[in-house]
């Protein structure tokens, strides 16, 4: 039996830069396909550390300290109204989908986003990704254009709910700071 290694979720910090960057890349390749290189990739994470526009961003770590997976929020500031955060980046490695590893990370964003007094949150998603049943099944409301069209975006207006979600269907680990 192979062992399982220990998954620790935590705040990315600036020194991440490189592996957050090659991850991203991988993870967004697997997701979409395409997209930018690794270097244009920790450009944009070295200038979202230092531009204090980040609320948060947090990784999912192996015990091998290999990534597998992040999250990050900032505020939203464009339509539609009524939403204070933004989570505008999630990603988690297709080998490791399937674990309620992604479910870890919409609860630590939510998490960060009220600890960082923002009640609500939304994302903007691809209306034919597979991921909008697990969107919707952590209570994410389908977010139509003014013609009634799904473009793929989710919202949460009250962030106190998700956690209730959170709360029931996680276990609470020790190492997933709120």
């Amino acid at each position: 039996m192979i062992p399982t290694p220990e998954i620790t979720l935590r705040d990315a910090r600036a020194e991440d830069a490189p592996r957050l960057a090659e991850l991203h890349v991988r993870t967004f390749r697997e997701t979409h396909g395409g997209g930018p290189e690794v270097e244009f990739r920790e450009q944009h994470w070295r200038e979202k550390f230092r531009s204090g526009q980040l609320v948060f961003c947090v990784v999912l770590e192996t015990d091998s300290r290999k990534l597998i997976g992040f999250a990050s929020g900032e505020l939203h500031r464009s339509e539609p109204p009524g939403y204070g955060g933004e989570l505008n980046k999630i990603y988690l490695l297709r080998e490791w989908q399937g674990r309620g590893l992604g479910r870890r990370l919409l609860c630590a964003s939510a998490a960060r986003f009220v600890r960082a007094g923002i009640p609500s949150m939304l994302l903007f998603g691809d209306a034919a990704s597979r991921s909008n049943g697990f969107y919707e099944a952590m209570g994410g409301t389908r977010l139509l254009a003014p013609s009634g069209e799904f473009h793929g975006g989710y919202g949460w207006s009250d962030l106190t709910r998700l956690q209730s979600i959170c709360g029931s269907r996680t276990v609470a680990r020790a190492n997933d700071p709120v």
